[in-house]
């Protein structure tokens, strides 16, 4: 094999004119690091041939390096440290990757926007902002660009088709903004070895009336931490809890309730990928499915409604009653590595990005190798009905600024389908368990796998893995009405306000900001409010906002797991 990848290799170069070197270190790549592939490795090869002829022609033109960014999570690093070398070893070009938190990603890009010229000549970027990009009109439409100035910088094999989030990335007009390069959702995460315990099923049935398992409702959810909490107390002589969260007044609180926490609740109407017209951050708009017409019931909106104070005020009482003291002085990234220190029963709001790293923690891993923990979906508040958003999936996607020279733009772009090429993207799976594609998830190395990552694979196998989404296209400019969420939240979390004037503030707020945007004007579909009126002429029991329930706590209900399992394996939601 190593023969005959060397004589491709040394065909290739003559057939391209690409240099004796750049193959040879294409060559040592495929065979190194990019294992194993969805491709074999004479496509492995072919496929680096296309990157170096295309890089190329970017030298000859002088672009000889070039700066991208993304948040920090494991998928990151490994392009930061790995990729990055590996593309400016085999194509000539240099790529600085700047790894930094995602509210400085999401600071620096507004600062681009608002001055008419990227920092970076590459980004990636949640899809969380495709309302903004198609509004503003600062973002190359992608579908635009690879058909047109970026066609011959466009890998043949790209097979956009292959990606699972595009759907997210794609704005009202039809075109498609942001190519996905790590995908993960929000989860119900719990300790499986602690549910199958008879003498916890028994004691806990005898309680409640019904069988420990995976909730399907926030009561059970409730339920089951207190009794963890408050019942077990200890397990193996170690104090435990049923809830986790983090509550610091810190931007990643707000992420806490833009990634989609009053959907859950069942805040928003029904509706994939998100509530129309009101979304889960509670903002309506009007018929022509585009235009933001408030955020306030007072102007038909659902942030300050009856369930999304129900979300808040859970939020803080589990924080306060179920989850370790030291939790609500945590941020998202302190707290993400809690549950694998062994002492928490379960999680409603568990990332998946922390999957890679929740394999490698001893406290929560057995001696074979295979969790002690497993995920399903998140249990849904009393508000929430079928047919509506389950809870969120974070989409990080490669996005260009308009502003960006041409070539450098270009060399970005390549470093972009680099990352996320059939060469690379399933190793990259593999490392940080963040998917994009749907051949690297059929791929038969998850299926002998598959018991290692806790369910995982089966979710994003099943048809359940569209109905987590994104941030979506109501909100119309994510930098400026995200920062909102986090100061709000933080009031009712000390006790300042009272959830329900938290959430009354923070839908005025909203209204303002989106007010401002109405007179700036904007590209497309800027928001129109509604002027103000009776909340009470808005609250319905047919569609957000929704009337308040006179029971907010209906009986609990779980489900076992092995049958939620067998669900997503015969293509079931559940």
């Amino acid at each position: 094999m190593k023969l005959r990848l060397t004589v491709l290799a040394a065909v290739a170069m003559l057939v391209s004119g690409a240099s004796w070197a750049d193959m040879q270190a294409a060559e040592k790549w495929v065979n190194q690091e990019f294992q194993p592939s969805t491709l074999n490795k004479q496509q492995q090869l072919a496929e680096m041939k296309w990157f170096i002829d295309a890089a190329s022609k970017l030298k000859a033109k002088g672009v000889n390096e070039i700066n991208v960014v993304s948040e920090t999570i494991d998928t990151h690093v490994y392009e930061s440290k790995t990729l990055a070398k590996a593309f400016e070893e085999i194509t000539g070009i240099r790529v600085n990757h700047d790894i930094i938190q995602e509210g400085d990603v999401v600071e620096k890009l507004q600062t681009s926007m608002q001055s008419g010229k990227s920092i970076y000549d590459g980004w990636i970027s949640d899809s969380d902002l495709i309302g903004t990009h198609y509004r503003y009109g600062a973002i190359i439409p992608l579908s635009d660009y690879m058909a047109g100035e970026g066609k011959e910088f466009t890998n043949p094999g790209l097979d956009v088709k292959d990606f699972i989030g595009t759907s997210f990335t794609t704005a009202p007009d039809g075109k498609l903004y942001q190519l996905p390069d790590q995908q993960f959702a929000n989860l119900y995460w719990f300790r499986a070895d602690w549910f199958a315990r008879k003498d916890l099923q028994d004691k806990f049935k005898a309680k409640y009336g019904y069988e420990l398992g995976v909730p399907q409702n926030w009561s059970a959810y409730e339920d089951i931490a207190n009794f963890f909490t408050n019942d077990v107390k200890e397990i193996d002589g170690k104090k435990v809890y049923g809830h986790m969260d983090y509550g610091k007044k810190d931007p990643s609180l707000g992420w806490r309730f833009t990634d989609a926490w009053l959907s859950m609740a069942g805040s928003a109407d029904k509706g994939i990928p998100n509530g129309m017209p009101v979304d889960e951050w509670g903002i309506r708009v009007a018929d022509d499915k585009c235009t933001p017409v408030g955020a306030s019931v007072a102007r038909g909106g659902a942030t300050n409604s009856p369930a999304a104070v129900y979300a808040l005020t859970k939020y803080i009482d589990w924080l306060k009653k179920y989850a370790p003291p030291q939790a609500s002085g945590m941020t998202f990234s302190e707290a993400g590595p809690v549950p694998g220190q062994g002492d928490i029963a379960q999680q409603i709001f568990w990332y998946t990005a922390f999957t890679a790293p929740m394999t490698k923690a001893p406290a929560v891993i057995n001696p074979d190798g295979t969790p002690k923990w497993r995920m399903a979906p998140g249990p849904h508040g009393p508000y929430w009905k079928d047919g509506m958003q389950n809870g969120y999936q974070d989409v990080g996607s490669w996005t260009f600024f308009k502003s960006t020279p041409p070539e450098r733009r270009a060399a970005a772009w390549l470093y972009a389908q680099f990352v996320t090429a059939k060469t690379v993207s399933l190793k990259k799976s593999i490392v940080g368990v963040t998917f994009i594609r749907d051949s690297d998830i059929r791929h038969d190395y998850f299926t002998k796998n598959a018991a290692k990552y806790g369910g995982l694979i089966e979710f994003y196998r099943s048809p359940a893995r569209v109905a987590w989404t994104p941030t979506g296209t109501n909100v119309p400019d994510y930098p400026k009405l995200a920062q909102l969420w986090w100061k709000n939240v933080a009031t009712a979390v000390t006790g300042e306000r009272t959830p329900q004037a938290a959430m009354d503030n923070l839908a005025e707020e909203m209204d303002q900001v989106m007010a401002r945007l109405q007179r700036a004007g904007m590209k497309n579909c800027a928001p129109k409010l509604n002027a103000k009126g009776d909340p009470n002429k808005w609250l319905s029991d047919k569609g957000a906002p929704w009337t308040k329930l006179a029971n907010e706590k209906p009986k609990g209900e779980t489900i076992a797991y092995d049958k939620l399992l067998q669900a997503w394996k015969e293509g079931r939601v559940k």
